[in-house]
């Protein structure tokens, strides 16, 4: 031990020695600034530096914090920075990093000289060993306005990309600072559970409002009175499913607002959204409504009410923002779409659904309109004159505190991320409107304005696909200062969204307590997280429920899920009986029985389970489903699964499989026409459904009436069998059958001698042997064909 210690000992004074030789062969003297400027000429041409940070012009609150200038220069080694202030007073900085920021007491020195002036900086790059060669030089312009912002601002943090966050929305977290603190303003809402979306406050800032779930109720919202500590319960918590509850057209409510004075909220509910989640880090979804309405919840009397004159069936209306004095609102408008067979009982389009607006290139375009608010009675709309009907989509309209303007997005289509968002400034009245001079190359939203109408927060992804957070002077003219990053606002890994000057002191919220999540918000989040296949999440979640409440009836049945696809069968039956004792009216409970039932080849015992469900519980799509397919494809009763999988059908009708089996029913009945006309719906909806192509060029090729299509049976089957890999042999048996149907019989042939070759690869004899026969009665027809003359 003692010789290996010597060892470790010496080697580790040999490092010491060597690290030492290394530092004083590079060690760097520092920059003399009057040497450097002595050998400085302005028009010596030197290859430029770019700085970045701030831009050129650019204008600074009085109250922020140092901020970080950068700079691009791969020539130089090291900088020498100065700032040039009155009375040929200069501030210098030594930089061997292509950054720097001040000091608090140069920054301090350098915001008074430049107050409503112009401070000039230069940045130099040298060669430290030679500093008496200047490399290159870089120069930028700035000012320090008179105008505070005077207010915090409270945003959210979200990961990426989105599909990540919706899986965990205990990731999203929220801050709340100012921007006079050095460092990163505190975190004062994170780890909730469930999903947290936009807020909003009241015009002082004693009343926020927020988007959350809650009880299993994706339209719930929390209004709470702002405190230094705040707890958000559920006797703080509203549902926009209480408007017109009973139409059984359920709400997300979005985009809510609180009116200035705190007594209301306006939200777009009874909506229909285009959610689509996109591999891009960047742009990771594709979000904006395309029905809905506009209601007002009253505070005071606890009352929900339309607000007539946005409450049109015929448009989406969204994005709604009040006026100052709380008379009018400003919202988005654009007429409604409406999908062939969609009952409106799903707030989110398909993935099938929302193609239209991707492959088919359709636009989706919103117009600012105006109406007064008048107590909740609405009014008649008007058009916003310079936001509307100018062939592009705008959206997010937000009022100045002192009434005088409005600032909005423009887009070519859609709203929210979209690349090509760019910030316009319009008069409050209407009129001609501006591009603000603020915005950078790529997506500006989310704006806000603080409380004195002199500055604008908003979010970018121009330095990364993580927006970031930039603040803009707006002076009295309606002009815009290019942007400066808050950079202390932006995590590395988080999306810097939602920001709002709230008016408040900086420390009037430390901390937002969630404490309306319960049982049933656990079991819901175990629901989504089965559906999105994170097992072990799903069952934590179902875990704590069950510590909150052990005869948790949804949290068992979500356990019993997990088990289930774990393949752990005894124990998820097990699971599924407890939840049944603790609630038996719980249909998917048996519906889940059912299934397990029906993997052990328990056909009869599966059939009793499911019609239990269904008996519980008429409108439930999984069971009808199930019940159906089991008896049409295991039990050989199309005429008993017809009924089941008809319902199933118009409960989702844009639900491929059910379209699908409802039409493999339908011809197994005689019925072909109407079985050809559900496997076209299916395909409406996803036209990449197998099942669905199979059987309709199937039925094209073999009727034997006037819906006999050879030529279209071949279209479709071809289609299968590339979306295969040519290695699904079903779907080359059916392209022999259409094809032989067309009296293409050398086609036939190799079609179903491909398909032979599957089937003896994967030792399906019996379907073999089947085709063998059918092959032997293609090569007699080809044989046919070809001797006659």
């Amino acid at each position: 031990m003692r010789r290996v210690g010597l060892v470790v000992g010496s080697l580790f004074m040999t490092m010491a020695a060597g690290a030492a030789v290394w530092w004083a062969a590079f060690r760097i003297p520092r920059l003399e600034p009057e040497a450097v400027l002595a050998v400085y000429r302005q028009d010596a041409g030197y290859p430029p530096i770019v700085v970045n940070d701030p831009p050129d012009q650019a204008v600074f609150p009085p109250e922020i914090a140092p901020p970080t200038f950068r700079w691009q220069d791969r020539r130089s080694h090291a900088w020498l920075v100065t700032v040039a202030l009155d009375g040929g007073k200069r501030v210098y900085a030594d930089c061997r990093l292509p950054q720097w920021t001040p000091k608090p007491d140069q920054w301090s020195e350098i915001q008074a000289a430049s107050l409503e002036k112009t401070a000039n900086v230069t940045v130099l790059g040298v060669d430290r060993r030679a500093p008496q060669r200047i490399l290159a030089a870089g120069h930028v312009a700035f000012g320090t306005s008179k105008d505070e912002v005077g207010a915090p601002i409270f945003y959210r943090e979200v990961i990426l990309p989105f599909e990540e966050a919706v899986r965990d929305p205990s990731r999203i977290r929220w801050r709340f600072g100012s921007i006079d603190a050095a460092e990163q303003p505190p975190i004062v809402l994170e780890n909730l559970p469930v999903c947290g979306n936009c807020h909003s406050f009241s015009s002082d800032g004693s009343v926020l409002g927020m988007d959350v779930d809650y009880a299993n109720d994706h339209g719930s919202y929390a209004i709470a009175p702002v405190e230094k500590q705040m707890a958000l319960d559920s006797r703080k918590i509203i549902t926009w499913n209480d408007y017109r509850r009973d139409d059984g057209v359920p709400t997300f409510g979005l985009l809510s607002q609180v009116s200035p004075d705190g007594r209301y909220v306006v939200s777009t509910v009874k909506d229909r959204s285009v959610f689509l989640a996109r591999p891009d880090l960047a742009f990771s979804q594709l979000f904006f409504p395309i029905r809905g309405i506009l209601v007002v919840y009253d505070r005071q009397t606890g009352e929900f009410r339309s607000l007539s004159g946005a409450d049109d069936p015929q448009y989406v209306q969204s994005n709604p923002a009040w006026s100052p004095d709380g008379r009018s609102i400003v919202f988005a408008r654009a007429p409604a779409y409406h999908l062939e067979a969609d009952d409106g009982r799903e707030v989110l389009l398909t993935q099938a659904q929302c193609q239209v607006f991707l492959d088919g290139g359709k636009r989706f375009q919103y117009d600012l309109y105006r109406i007064p608010f008048d107590g909740g009675l609405g009014g008649d709309p008007e058009p916003l004159l310079g936001a509307s009907h100018n062939g592009m989509s705008n959206y997010f309209p937000k009022f100045s505190p002192d009434g005088k303007w409005i600032v909005f997005c423009k887009a070519k289509s859609f709203m929210l991320l979209q690349p090509d968002s760019q910030l316009y400034i319009v008069p409050a009245a209407g009129g001609e409107a501006r591009r603000l001079a603020c915005n950078t190359g790529r997506m500006n939203s989310w704006h806000s304005w603080s409380p004195n109408s002199r500055w604008l927060v908003f979010s970018s992804k121009a330095n990364s696909p993580y927006t970031q957070l930039f603040l803009t002077h707006i002076d009295a003219l309606g002009q815009s200062t290019p942007p400066i990053l808050l950079d202390r606002f932006t995590s590395p890994d988080r999306a810097a969204n939602i920001p709002e000057f709230v008016q408040a002191a900086a420390g009037s919220i430390a901390r937002i307590n969630e404490r309306f999540i319960d049982d049933h918000s656990f079991a819901r989040i175990a629901g989504e997280a089965i559906h999105q296949g994170d097992l072990d999440r799903a069952e934590e979640a179902c875990r704590r429920a069950l510590a909150i409440n052990p005869a948790s009836a949804d949290a068992l049945c979500n356990l019993g899920a997990v088990m289930a696809r774990r393949g752990q069968t005894d124990e998820a039956t097990r699971l599924f009986r407890q939840a049944i004792r603790s609630d038996p009216k719980l249909a998917r409970a048996y519906d889940n029985l059912g299934t397990l039932a029906a993997g052990r080849q328990q056909y009869r015992e599966a059939v009793e389970h499911y019609r239990k469900a269904v008996k519980l519980d008429p409108q439930f799509f999984p069971t009808r489903l199930n019940l159906g397919i089991l008896l049409l494809t295991r039990l050989n009763q199309p005429a008993e699964a017809l009924p089941h999988l008809s319902q199933a059908a118009r409960l989702l009708p844009t639900d491929a499989s059910a379209q699908s089996y409802l039409a493999v029913a339908l011809e197994r009945e005689n019925r072909p026409a109407e079985a050809a006309d559900h496997f076209r719906v299916a395909l409406r909806h996803q036209p990449d459904h197998l099942m669905a192509m199979q059987g309709l060029a199937y039925l094209l090729a073999t009727a034997k009436s006037d819906l006999r299509s050879p030529k279209e049976a071949i279209l479709l089957a071809k289609e299968a069998c590339r979306l295969t890999n040519d290695q699904n042999a079903e779907s080359l048996e059916i392209l022999a059958v259409a094809h032989a149907a067309a009296g293409q019989y050398d086609a036939a042939v190799q079609s179903a001698a491909r398909a032979l070759e599957i089937l003896h690869a994967a030792g399906d004899d019996s379907r073999a042997q089947k085709l063998v026969r059918r092959l032997r009665q293609y090569d007699l027809q080809r044989q046919a064909a070809m001797s006659t003359p």
